[in-house]
């Protein structure tokens, strides 16, 4: 019995070993012979990754509504390996070239040759890393000259990927771009799958996916969506870094050549805190394109979101009624104000120097800026310009406070010194003359007044003769510590302007005209000569004076804050650049004189301001602008509640004509952030008499 036993084990044995013996055969046939000694793995499956697009975070308003978010898009990504393993690849990159081309769908490619003869390399239009890519993918071709033309490649390329001599030139350039992207990807191992389209739409996306292209997979992303179309001049845009952004970005692994990027305004200030850091899939798919397993190399990580101190609230409502206002000048067809050009409005806010508006007119859409570009490039009066930043301008009697302050603080007058208004001043006649407006318009006289009935009524002649008695250090260092042509602080470009002084004038001037002359001062004192200030530098200046000489740094930053809102990473704190010591005498006459600009039956603004519910301090200003048969340029300023000031506001309007006619505009935001009634018109001008 034990032998039969033993012989059982050693058949069983046997059986067990030629089992073995044989399948190990079979698998190096399969393995060894059949495959030349190949690796399987590498010939039936192949590992790619692809960059997931991280989202950017949100740009909110001070009420936390979201002013650029993103919303879901698809983009379309050709997995190099399925599609080259595939059979006919040159056919199928010539049907998605052909289908874009007749569905109008532009796509991006990096090959360095131009798409229309005569073929010339572009290389200098890619940053440095994608020349280095195209040096390799010359070499992994082999048998080159480093020498070679742009034509003669794209002939030899023709010929390497066996294109058909039927198609064009232009046909077969479209369709090497295509492959270039392929091998490109077999010669440089560190680049991502290639994305063919980015948010596709769902038309487009069906027309092409109906051409069952292998490799080509639909991946979800993001694209940056606005939500307002208010504050654009200051919102900017996205879009890819080009060449030159790259070199400053290449060092800083959180940005690939083809991330987008803020290319200005609050989103390039911003770039920072918004963009968010990409995440990286390893892929392993088989040649049919199935995948066989994914995994994250690196999670996206999403961008901070930063919470701006702009408050659209009181942005539409100055864009709204500086559009309606500057539609209404027009629409007289004549006379002061309808040649009206452009304009801007800033409010900030009298205790932080945070902006609360910053507007330019004309404008434009930011959701449709990329495809009407070239048409906004031909609309009159340059809507891409930021005039509330970037344009200056003479201020008018709105700078007559700064005047003020000078005189009293200086001790040159007290707020009781009255100054008999002649209507003409004539002490330099007949050579220079200046006449008070009044005296021009009427021929009526302001006779004698003090400081702040010169600035209610806005009496050039009171101006004048402060301009000639005044030392210029006095009124230059009064102006600029109360914010007049010095930087606002605000975050995004600005001109600073200058101030009229001697300095200015030798700058600007050649010659003779560089002489800075008494006439210069006199005119200077009513916010002419060579003044020039942004409606930013005007708000600023507003606030200061509101807020007897404390000058804040402006700014457009509330906070910034995680993506899940969980952690606060940075926040504003008021920062004062400036204290400018006022007497209170002289703030006692300025105020009087703003005061009554608005609620005095001959204040230049009462028709608007008369009987509001919230008692402020403005002044209106008009500017002469050397344009010959131009209206004057009009300005208006003001700041609320008069007793204890939070809001501070500027406007300015290029052929405005007059300040007063910009006084709604300041109304339609005070019954914004006050919560008040509807703006009324306006009807009284400077120096006249009601």
């Amino acid at each position: 019995m034990e032998r039969v036993t033993r012989l059982r084990a050693q058949i069983l044995a046997l059986i067990f070993i030629v089992v073995v013996v044989f399948f190990g055969f079979k698998l190096y046939d399969l393995q060894i012979i059949q495959t030349g000694g190949g690796n399987t793995d590498n010939s039936s499956t192949f590992t790619t990754l692809t960059r997931v697009k991280a989202g950017r975070g949100d740009l909110l308003d001070t009420n936390g509504n979201v002013m650029a978010g993103n919303r879901a898009s698809y983009d379309l990504v050709l997995n190099h390996y399925v599609l080259i393993t595939a059979d006919g690849t040159s056919d199928y990159l010539y049907q998605l070239v052909k289908r874009c081309q007749q569905a109008g769908i532009e796509y991006e490619e990096h090959f360095p040759i131009s798409k229309e003869r005569p073929f010339v390399y572009t290389l200098d239009q890619y940053s440095s890393a994608w020349q280095n890519y195209f040096q390799q993918y010359l070499a992994y071709l082999e048998g080159l000259d480093s020498d070679i033309t742009a034509p003669v490649l794209i002939e030899n390329l023709r010929q390497r990927y066996e294109l058909p001599v039927e198609w064009t030139e232009e046909e077969v350039r479209q369709v090497l771009g295509l492959w270039y992207e392929m091998d490109l990807r077999r010669c440089v191992g560190a680049l991502p799958n290639y994305v063919f389209l980015t948010d596709v739409s769902d038309e487009d996306l069906a027309s092409i996916m109906e051409l069952n292209v292998p490799g080509m997979n639909v991946e979800a992303s993001t694209v940056r969506e606005y939500n307002t179309t208010y504050a654009a001049h200051i919102l900017g845009y996205v879009g890819p870094m080009t060449a030159e952004q790259w070199e400053q970005y290449k060092e800083n692994e959180d940005y690939a050549m083809d991330s987008e990027i803020g290319q200005d305004g609050l989103e390039a200030v911003y770039e920072e805190f918004l963009h968010g850091v990409d995440g990286w899939r390893e892929d392993t798919v088989a040649t049919d394109g199935t995948l066989i397993s994914s995994r994250y190399l690196v999670e996206p990580k999403a961008g901070a979101n930063v919470e701006v101190s702009i408050d659209m609230n009181l942005q539409r409502a100055a864009e709204e009624e500086m559009e309606r206002v500057f539609a209404q000048m027009r629409a007289k067809g004549e006379g002061d104000g309808a040649d009206v050009e452009g304009g801007a409005v800033v409010a900030v806010e009298v205790k932080t120097g945070k902006v609360l508006v910053c507007s330019s007119n004309p404008t434009y859409d930011l959701n449709t800026f990329s495809q009407d570009y070239n048409e906004i490039l031909e609309q009159p009066f340059d809507p891409l310009f930021n005039r509330a930043l970037l344009g200056t301008y003479p201020p008018g009697s709105t700078y007559k406070m700064s005047m003020v302050v000078a005189a009293i603080n200086s001790g040159l007058i007290n707020s009781e010194t009255t100054i008999y208004d002649k209507g003409v001043f004539d002490k330099y006649a007949p050579g220079f003359a200046p006449k008070c407006l009044l005296y021009t318009n009427s021929g009526m006289l302001h006779e004698s007044i003090p400081a702040w009935e010169a600035l209610m009524v806005s009496c050039n002649y009171f101006f004048y003769d402060l301009g000639d008695r005044i030392h210029l250090s006095v009124m230059d260092s009064t102006a600029k510590a109360l914010g007049l042509g010095e930087p606002t602080g605000v975050e995004l470009p600005e001109y600073i302007g200058h101030r009229a002084n001697e300095q200015t004038k030798a700058e600007l001037y050649k010659g003779d005209e560089k002489i800075f002359y008494q006439a210069d001062k006199i005119l200077a004192a009513i916010g002419q000569s060579d003044n020039r200030f942004t409606p930013a530098q005007l708000a600023v200046y507003t606030a200061t004076l509101a807020n007897k000489g404390t000058r804040y740094k402006a700014t457009f930053l509330n906070r910034v804050v995680s993506a899940d809102y969980r952690q606060l990473l940075a926040e504003s704190e008021p920062s004062v650049v400036s204290q400018l010591e006022i007497s209170d005498d002289a703030y006692n006459a300025y105020t009087k004189g703003m005061y009554n600009v608005a609620h005095h039956s001959r204040g230049t603004a009462d028709t608007v301001f008369m009987d509001y519910p919230i008692k402020i301090g403005a002044k209106t200003g008009t500017a002469q602008n050397g344009i010959p048969d131009a209206s004057d340029n009009g300005a208006f300023v003001c700041y609320a509640p008069f007793d204890d000031p939070e809001i501070a506001i500027a406007i300015y309007g290029e052929k405005a004509g007059h300040g007063s006619d910009l006084a709604t505009i300041a109304k339609a935001i005070l019954d914004a952030y006050f919560e008040v009634g509807e703006a009324a018109d306006v009807t009284a001008y400077e120096n006249q008499l009601s």
